[in-house]
């Protein structure tokens, strides 16, 4: 999800270092040329169009053979089975599943979209809404929002007719969706913005800074 808006509003935040909010949204730009990208124990490459992952050595521990793949993530990564690239690179269609470190799936690919593990959940995509699971693959807050992003200290990012707010393990809401972008927790307290002006809040979505004019 890349929108000019809140690339404005990542640039300036950046020029202040307030570095709360992550520009690169779309779970799925971070896509690699022929450099593998360290991911702790295991390294993701890309080989005749298909990723696997390699040691630190350079040994194969999985072959290359998913359409799309993520960062290992609390020992589970996401990959996409039977997705092909658009023409800006990013993997559209086929069915997202968690493998292993051996390479395994222990969550069967059946998701559209699929992200990392944060603190034991990981977003996912069914139709056109996203949801969150456990590591057993059991859905534990249904597919009802617009877009999600990943826990943080206890709290997750969501979007509901373009307004973000919080979310907790349960799925209640806890912050209203009211702000115009949002950022994840740290230390207690999220950046947020309302008409390109930046405020903090704190995990009952009280201001410790109101959006100044």
């Amino acid at each position: 999800m890349k929108r000019v808006f809140f690339l404005f509003i990542c640039l300036n935040f950046l020029n202040l270092s307030l570095g709360h909010f992550a520009c690169n949204r779309n779970k799925k730009t971070d896509t690699l040329t022929d450099k593998p990208k360290r991911l702790g124990r295991l390294y993701r490459i890309l080989q005749n169009k298909k990723y696997g992952y390699i040691d630190k050595v350079g040994k194969i521990i999985i072959p290359p053979q998913f359409d799309d793949a993520e960062n290992f993530s609390e020992g589970l990564a996401a990959v996409n089975v039977g997705g092909s690239p658009d023409k800006n690179g990013l993997v559209r269609g086929g069915k997202w599943g968690y493998i292993d470190t051996a390479g395994k799936f222990v969550i069967n690919p059946q998701f559209d979209d699929a992200g990392s593990f944060s603190e034991g959940f990981a977003e996912v995509k069914v139709g056109e809404k996203y949801g969150f699971i456990d590591q057993t693959g059991k859905i534990v807050i249904p597919p009802e929002f617009d877009d999600v992003w990943p826990f943080s200290e206890g709290l997750a990012r969501v979007n509901i007719g373009k307004k973000y707010g919080y979310i907790d393990k349960t799925g209640k809401i806890v912050i209203a969706p009211q702000f115009d972008e949002a950022g994840e927790f740290s230390e207690g307290i999220a950046a947020v913005a309302i008409d390109l002006r930046l405020g903090y809040i704190d995990r009952t979505g009280k201001y410790i800074w109101e959006p100044q004019k």
